[in-house]
């Protein structure tokens, strides 16, 4: 069993930063790519960005490049650092696990397995 876990969400002004934390439990140890997407209300959930198992590799939205860095604090935990808030950020942000190492990071939310319950981000303007 699989079981991201997001925190870190709340609320602040325009400008502001936050930092979300997935930290993954697993039965056994295992490598996987980490993603994180949002979904703002009436919108589609969208990729934000995603980190290989290794760190090696990052991806981004091209929405978010320069604001937000995603990093990996070891092998189940990662970070997503979130700089110059804008109200547009206001969604719900999901972590994802895709348990297949050997495939290449993907935006796609069909490619990972496994999903947190969510961290509510509101952005004030």
């Amino acid at each position: 069993q699989v079981q991201p876990v997001e925190s870190g969400g709340g609320l602040v002004q325009a400008g502001g930063s936050l930092r979300l934390s997935c930290a993954v439990s697993t039965l056994t140890a295992r490598t996987f790519h980490t993603g994180w997407f949002r979904q703002a209300p009436g919108k589609e959930r969208e990729f934000v960005a995603a980190i290989s198992w290794n760190a090696g590799r990052t991806s981004y939205a091209d929405s978010v490049k320069g604001r937000f860095t995603i990093s990996r604090v070891n092998a189940n935990t990662v970070n997503l650092e979130i700089n110059s808030l804008k109200p547009e950020d206001t969604a719900v942000y999901y972590c994802a696990v895709d348990i297949n190492p050997w495939t290449e990071l993907g935006p796609q939310p069909s490619q990972y397995e496994y999903w947190g319950q969510g961290t509510q981000v509101t952005v004030s303007s």
